[in-house]
């Protein structure tokens, strides 16, 4: 098994790894809508939050060796269902020709409040 660590996503809140690679897929931790710079919510806007939690992905992807299109399957935890569309707005724009297996399921309540956390499983490709 090996960790994956970047930069260009936020830090772990807890006691995880951003990914952990094993057995030739990535296994990414929930992203949620933090700037790795600041570690603050970038908007409350669930669009936004959504862009958010993409870009770290895809950052984890990169630092990985990987990319949208290794990406086998999604989990999108949404605190209100009523952003489903917003958020699939979003969603679509990164995963536009390649679409993964995906599930969306509304939670009462994630880290820090925020809106959207999405984890995902990717094959790696070296």
């Amino acid at each position: 098994m090996k960790t994956i660590s970047t930069t260009q996503a936020p830090a772990a809140l807890g006691p995880y790894a951003q990914a952990v690679e094993a057995n030739d897929f990535l296994f990414i931790s929930g992203q949620i809508p933090l700037d790795p710079d600041t570690g603050e919510i970038v908007s409350e806007d669930a669009g936004i939050q959504t862009d958010r939690c993409l870009k770290s992905l895809q950052a984890i992807l990169s630092e990985a060796g990987s990319v949208l299109e290794d990406v086998v399957k999604c989990v999108i935890y949404i605190s209100d269902l009523n952003d489903f569309d917003a958020v699939n707005k979003v969603y679509g724009g990164f995963f536009s020709n390649h679409k993964p297996a995906r599930a969306c399921v509304e939670v009462a309540r994630l880290p820090k409040d925020v809106k959207i956390e999405i984890d995902a499983i990717a094959v790696v490709n070296h």
